[in-house]
């Protein structure tokens, strides 16, 4: 696989994670609530690389395995730049970080730079879960996406 393959299937994932991101969640939404649209919302990950595979099984034909594992490291990556942008776009995060942390610590005080490190840190634990669940549903989908089409036979 060309790095050039490699580099417009991650960017068919994102695009197609785009598409069916906002329509399901609309629809999830009014059926499930915020906060269970947010947790189905991770079967995105495996949508979106899966319907991927499909699309470039052609060229993920010979070393399917090392050509899954470049898509979904890059993916990985990809992600993660997302979630590293996602704290400052939204004007809640550092208050939901600090919620979570006085819930595991009722009556605790802690300085700006202790409350900065701490974001930090929730930062990081949240993004090592989602880089996770995007690297593991990532693989999965790509590789049964690419078995679901069968190489044309010439």
């Amino acid at each position: 696989m060309k790095f050039g393959d490699l580099v417009m299937s991650v960017a068919s994932i994102a695009v197609i994670l785009a598409l069916i991101a906002a329509p399901l969640d609309i629809v999830l939404v009014s059926a499930l609530g915020l906060e269970l649209t947010h947790n189905v919302s991770l079967v995105y990950f495996l949508l979106a690389p899966l319907i991927s595979g499909y699309i470039f099984a052609g060229k993920l034909q010979e070393d399917r395995r090392e050509a899954i594992t470049k898509i979904a490291v890059f993916w990985g990556a990809l992600v993660w730049l997302v979630v590293l942008i996602v704290p400052g776009a939204s004007a809640n995060w550092g208050l939901m970080a600090k919620e979570e942390y006085l819930t595991m610590n009722p009556g605790a005080t802690l300085s700006t730079s202790e409350w900065v490190a701490w974001e930090m840190i929730y930062l990081d634990v949240y993004g090592f879960i989602v880089v996770a669940v995007a690297l593991v549903l990532g693989f999965i989908g790509l590789y049964i996406g690419s078995m679901l089409r069968k190489p044309k036979k010439s």
